[in-house]
């Protein structure tokens, strides 16, 4: 059975790197009992997805892992489990039973929430000024920046990848394009603003929590985001 573990990575935990999660992981499905599937050969390792790895520093409330199990109790109990074993600052928000034939959640990734805040010290002067500059920006058909890559540097246009951007007070929220197919990272979005006011950005200026990940449902071309965790049913 292929069950989709939906999980939120806040506090200290943000400065755990994506290997390190993994490994986490591996020991709470031990510690939770978890009947979970092994590969076979000479070396059995736990079989598990994760959906798209959240970068150092980062909190998010949407992160998502796939698990096969052999055999499982109710999602209530299972996520009870779960948490029981966790440590503080993750905690396990969905667990959920997935068709036999979905794929699995690093494959199918195409959009992720942000949820953005300047540091206290880091904030504009004028916020309104700043919205309003950020609005007009957006308004651009294209928005050009300059992306290394490991020999040389190339310009993008990372407009389309911006599928929306709104401001909630003080608060930048985007859904941005996420996964192989295309990937854009939030903090380049204000970046890119800024520098096309002649401003720069602090490397640590913002304070960036990923909200939810979603699949692209649309036929070619077409955007149809649904959240990863959609596709699976709880189970009673």
């Amino acid at each position: 059975m292929k069950i989709r573990i939906k999980f939120a990575k806040e506090g200290t935990m943000k400065f755990i790197g994506h290997l390190d999660i993994m490994r986490y992981f591996q020991k709470v499905m031990r510690r939770a009992d978890v009947d979970i599937r092994y590969s076979e050969g000479f070396s059995p390792h736990q079989i598990m997805s994760f959906a798209a790895p959240l970068g150092v520093g980062l909190e998010s409330l949407g992160e998502y892992v796939d698990i096969e199990v052999l055999s499982t109790d109710s999602s209530a109990e299972m996520l009870r489990r779960i948490n029981a074993a966790m440590v503080e600052g993750m905690k396990a928000l969905e667990y959920k039973l997935l068709p036999d034939n979905a794929a699995n959640a690093m494959s199918v990734v195409a959009a992720a929430d942000y949820t953005l805040q300047f540091r206290e010290g880091y904030e504009p002067e004028d916020w309104e000024t700043f919205a309003a500059g950020l609005e007009r920006f957006m308004a651009q058909d294209q928005i050009l920046i300059m992306k290394k890559t490991k020999k040389s540097e190339k310009e993008i246009d990372i407009r389309p990848m911006i599928y929306e951007l709104k401001l909630d007070g003080h608060k930048i929220c985007m859904k941005i394009a996420t996964g192989s197919a295309a990937n854009l990272k939030p903090d380049a979005v204000i970046r890119a603003y800024l520098e096309s006011i002649g401003q720069t950005m602090a490397d640590f200026a913002l304070m960036i929590t990923r909200t939810e990940v979603y699949a692209n449902q649309g036929e070619e071309g077409q955007l149809n985001l649904c959240t990863l965790g959609a596709f699976g049913e709880d189970i009673e």
